[in-house]
Order: structure tokens, then sequence, then C-alpha cells
């Protein structure tokens, strides 16, 4: 009988305190800017493990706050509970929004990743000219720029043409110099 005598105390003692959290509540308007201060932080730290960004978990952390604000339909008893709820779903959202930008991005990316006709001539254009300079300079210098923009190296383009490698940069820096002359000559800068 003492067992059932604690739990009716421990229940009418449970009850009268929510009686006296729901009518302070009721009583005493929300006091956000306290509880701003207190629970900012933590709220902050929560939603930065959601979206991994600490600057933009201070932004949906104090968008909770103002979704607090404005709402008042949330009492003092819950408003803790109401905020921790709020920023960590405005955390996913924002998670969930990221992930589909990327995508969306990335969908984009591969789109653009096909060039227009006007890029495609473009560039078949700017190959002729190249071919007709090189066509105009010396054999020589048109064979080391061409074994050069291969991403061969000095030894490799010296042993396929024959050359000292020593004397390699001299040339190559001639050529390149020989070529950009004629380009500017023809075409103009570019």
């Amino acid at each position: 009988m003492s067992q059932n005598h604690s739990l009716d105390c421990y229940y009418n003692v449970n009850a009268s305190s929510e009686a006296v959290i729901e009518a302070t509540s009721q009583a005493a308007p929300l006091d956000i800017e306290s509880l701003f201060r207190i629970q900012f932080v933590r709220i902050a730290r929560i939603v930065a493990r959601v979206v991994r960004d600490p600057a933009r978990a201070e932004e949906l952390a104090v968008e909770a706050f103002v979704k607090l604000w404005r709402n008042p339909q949330v009492d003092t008893a819950r408003a803790e509970a109401w905020l921790y709820r709020t920023a960590v779903r405005l955390g996913l959202d924002d998670l969930r929004r990221q992930v589909r930008r990327a995508r969306y991005e990335a969908l984009i990316g591969s789109v653009r990743g096909a060039p227009t006709p006007e890029e495609i001539h473009s560039a078949n254009e700017e190959q002729d000219r190249v071919r007709k300079i090189l066509s105009i300079l010396d054999p020589r210098q048109a064979e080391l720029l061409l074994l050069r923009s291969h991403d061969l190296s000095y030894t490799e383009v010296a042993a396929a043409l024959d050359l000292n490698p020593a004397s390699l940069g001299t040339l190559l820096a001639r050529a390149q110099q020989s070529f950009r002359k004629e380009y500017i000559k023809r075409y103009g800068k570019k």
C-alpha cells in the first residue's frame, strides 16, 4: 500500500509542477533574448554537425530564433525543445538543398561540356591558323614546336631531331618567337 501511496504522491506532485509550468508560461511572455544568449551556441553547434559549415550553421540558428520570435503559439516551457527541433530541421533542409544544387550543377556541367557549333567553328579556325603558320616556318622549327606541344621531354625531342639536348632550349625559344611573330603579322594579337 505504501508503494501505491508513493506513486499517487509522485503523480500529484508531477501534475502540480506541470500546472505551475503551464501557469508560468501563460503568465510570463517568452524571453527570447535570454533564451538566445543561453542556447545560441549550442544550437549553432548542433546545426554545424548537420551542415558541416559553422558560418552557415550560425545563420540557420539565427533563422530558428527568428521563427520562434514570430511564432506566438510556442510557450516558454516548450520553447527550447521547439528551437532544437526547428534548427535541426532547418539544417537538414539546407543539406538537402545543397545536395540538390550540386546534382543540378553537375547535370548542367555535363550538358555544358558539349561545345556549341560556334565554339567548334572557332576552334577549327584557330587550328587552321596554327597549321598555316607552321607551314610557313622553317621545317626544323615547326618540328620542334610540334614535338614539344605533345609533351615530349627535351631529351626525347633532341633524340628525335638529332640535336644536342643542351642547345634545345635556345632553339625552342627561337622557334616560339618566330611562330609568335608570324602569327601576329598575319592575324594580329590574340
